[in-house]
């Protein structure tokens, strides 16, 4: 359909996920090989690859898209920021601080692409031990359309990041921004901002408790 990058990852992210939620994942439906056939016609093959690394992105199976990703050419990365983006996340999802490198080069060439800063994002809020992971949570969701304060998964990271940060009346402020905006009828990814905004509030509880015992306790 003459499709460009970015759309076939906007169609294929949405399919990905939306397949998974219904039972009937594409890694069902396509092969490890769907992904990596260079041989195939190209944007048939794009469709394959957004779809089938979605699928691995979704099920958060790093190592295995990590893996499958050293099989496609480097020119493919450098024709599509979408599947270089699905490359950092391989790495950033295992807190690998190489994986950097790669989301900067993605962020470049993709040049604010809503569903490549999303991927990124996704990867970013995996790598718990990533140097700098949460400032850069925060700046990633400023490159979102209005600054991300219409996305409820973009609020959600940057909630997350605000915690870590120990921002907390920031973070709640976030986390209670995505809950109010999450469309109706998902309770899995309402289950998730819910349980972000318990993990806020317990940080901030107890960290007001040690401010207390702290000033009792100076000189």
């Amino acid at each position: 359909m003459e499709a460009t990058w970015q759309e076939s990852a906007e169609v294929c992210a949405d399919v990905a996920w939306q397949a998974r939620a219904a039972g009937n994942s594409v890694l069902n439906l396509l092969t490890p090989e769907h992904a990596t056939d260079s041989s195939a016609d190209p944007m048939l093959w794009r469709t394959y690859r957004h779809l089938y690394f979605n699928g691995l992105r979704f099920d958060t199976r790093c190592p295995t898209m990590e893996a499958l990703m050293c099989k496609v050419p480097p020119r493919v990365l450098d024709q599509d920021p979408y599947t270089e983006a699905l490359y950092a996340f391989s790495r950033l999802g295992q807190s690998r601080p190489d994986g950097l490198a790669v989301m900067q080069r993605a962020l470049i060439s993709a040049d604010g692409h809503p569903k490549t800063v999303h991927v990124l994002l996704h990867g970013l809020w995996l790598g718990s031990q990533l140097p700098g992971r949460a400032s850069l949570l925060v700046s990633l969701v400023g490159l979102l359309p209005d600054g991300g304060l219409n996305d409820p998964i973009a609020l959600y990271r940057m909630a997350s990041g605000r915690r870590s940060l120990n921002e907390y009346p920031e973070a709640l402020t976030a986390i209670g921004h995505a809950l109010d905006q999450l469309p109706p009828g998902d309770p899995s990814v309402h289950a998730d901002l819910v349980h972000e905004h318990t993990l806020i509030t317990a940080a901030y509880e107890l960290d007001q408790r040690m401010r207390a015992i702290r000033n009792l306790t100076s000189p």
